[in-house]
């Protein structure tokens, strides 16, 4: 049995909330503000509301489904349905120096074991900050094949381990757990995204649906083979694991603290090209029709997301030239921007034809350590300007104030609750570790 992961097991199991130091418990509520503010947007997706009403018939009870008007469902199925709300609109945060959206995995399993078994506030924190911890050692340790997208991946693997700490269960009984929830890994692919295939939105789900599963299963009395997650994530599903770094700083380094947030609603391997757009557009003010053509350099995994015909909401997420036309034409690229009429929209149609992507080998030299991008915009009367960045903001260069990141949490909120019932949650997170129980939130979303 690998000793690494008996000991980041026993981490765990056996770190308490009061261990952690302030400002990273402050961050934990930042990030769990942020995910529920994303979960209640994608809740009004028409796919995901067509799926909630589909399995209504046979709902069960016990954990709060995050939509308008839904009562719930078991735990796993609520744990479920939120994960694919989350990851339905691409604005959920994630790892800063690997790939994987830890918080968005982890989080739907924690709440959905965190009120059925009616757990603290702590707990739920403390939960929700161990597994994103693992997530991000998993992840670092861990090299998966070219086209696998990390949903449903090592991230499983930290939701089962933070479900299993929710459930309050032992240090053998986590490593249990993750153990056997190397059954339960899948293997989505990156092609998904530009194809516009929301499947892949259900593999981010599933992640949540395994945060609450696998502890039932460890204490039900199933067993996996010793060395489950390093075969895993070595040889099933990845091309890689080294566990030897696995520990590194363990209760030092805090994970959650190294992410990025999101205020465009795209993917973010583009986000610097559209910072840049951002500076040009501010210095030349143009209009979409005045544009000749806007040409972009960046890293070689940003270059590739370059179609200027995607097919469908979720396609459009993940096409540079439609999210650049759309901040040109709207002023915007958040998530009331890009929605579904922008893909029919004249203007922007027009314009993402003359957006052009290539990749600049020196900038993939530097990535994912940097993040570069160029754009330049040419206007049909000559005019030229151009923008370069390292990095996007948010990133450990430029953070994003705090005021931003709830402001964005209000606009999300307020597709589904009303601006009281809005500013009645992001108050009752702001003291989350005060809540006796999980139940104080969720009674308030009901409402």
């Amino acid at each position: 049995m690998g000793q690494q992961i008996e000991k980041l097991a026993q981490f765990v199991a056996e770190t308490q909330w009061e261990d952690i130091p302030g400002p990273v418990q402050k961050h934990v509520k930042l990030v769990l503000l942020d995910t529920i503010g994303v979960i209640l947007a994608g809740s009004a997706r028409p796919e995901v509301q067509q799926l909630r009403e589909r399995l209504a018939p046979t709902a069960g009870t016990g954990a709060t489904v995050y939509a308008r008007g839904f009562p719930g469902n078991d735990p796993r199925t609520a744990a479920l349905l939120n994960g694919i709300a989350g990851r339905a609109i691409e604005l959920c945060e994630g790892l800063r120096l690997v790939s994987g959206q830890a918080a968005m995995q982890v989080l739907p399993g924690v709440l959905a074991v965190a009120e059925s078994g009616n757990g603290t506030g702590r707990d739920l924190l403390a939960a929700l900050l161990l597994g994103y911890d693992v997530a991000g050692r998993l992840n670092t340790a861990f090299t998966p094949r070219p086209l696998a997208h990390q949903n449903g991946q090592a991230a499983l693997l930290a939701a089962a381990a933070a479900g299993a700490r929710m459930r309050g269960l032992n240090a053998a009984q986590v490593s249990s757990a993750m153990r056997i929830a190397t059954t339960l890994v899948l293997t989505p692919s990156y092609t998904n995204a530009v194809a516009g295939a929301t499947t892949l939105n259900v593999a981010g789900g599933m992640s949540g649906f395994a945060g609450a599963l696998a502890p039932e299963l460890a204490m039900a009395g199933f067993t996996a083979q010793d060395d489950a997650v390093e075969e895993a994530l070595s040889s099933l599903v990845g091309d890689g694991f080294k566990p030897e770094g696995l520990l590194d700083e363990l209760g030092t380094r805090w994970h959650i603290t190294r992410n990025y947030f999101r205020l465009y609603a795209c993917c973010n391997p583009i986000h610097p090209a559209l910072d840049s757009l951002q500076e040009v557009l501010k210095t030349l003010r143009p209009k979409a029709e005045d544009i000749e053509r806007i040409d972009v350099a960046t890293y070689r995994f940003a270059s590739v997301m370059r179609n200027p015909d995607p097919p469908n909401f979720f396609a459009s997420k993940y096409s540079l030239p439609h999210v650049a036309a759309v901040m040109v034409v709207k002023g915007s690229a958040g998530h009331s921007a890009i929605d579904d009429a922008a893909l029919s929209d004249p203007a922007i149609s027009a314009l993402r034809h003359r957006v052009h992507v290539t990749e600049d080998a020196a900038m993939s030299a530097v990535a994912p350590r940097l993040r570069p991008a160029r754009v330049t915009v040419t206007l049909k009367d000559g005019r030229r300007g151009t923008h370069a960045c390292e990095s996007h903001r948010g990133d450990f260069n430029q953070p994003f104030e705090e005021s931003e990141l709830r402001e964005k949490f209000r606009e999300l909120a307020g597709h589904v609750l009303t601006p009281e019932s809005t500013a009645r949650v992001e108050e009752a997170i702001d003291r989350a570790e005060q809540w006796t129980s999980v139940r104080e939130l969720t009674d308030l979303l009901r409402r």
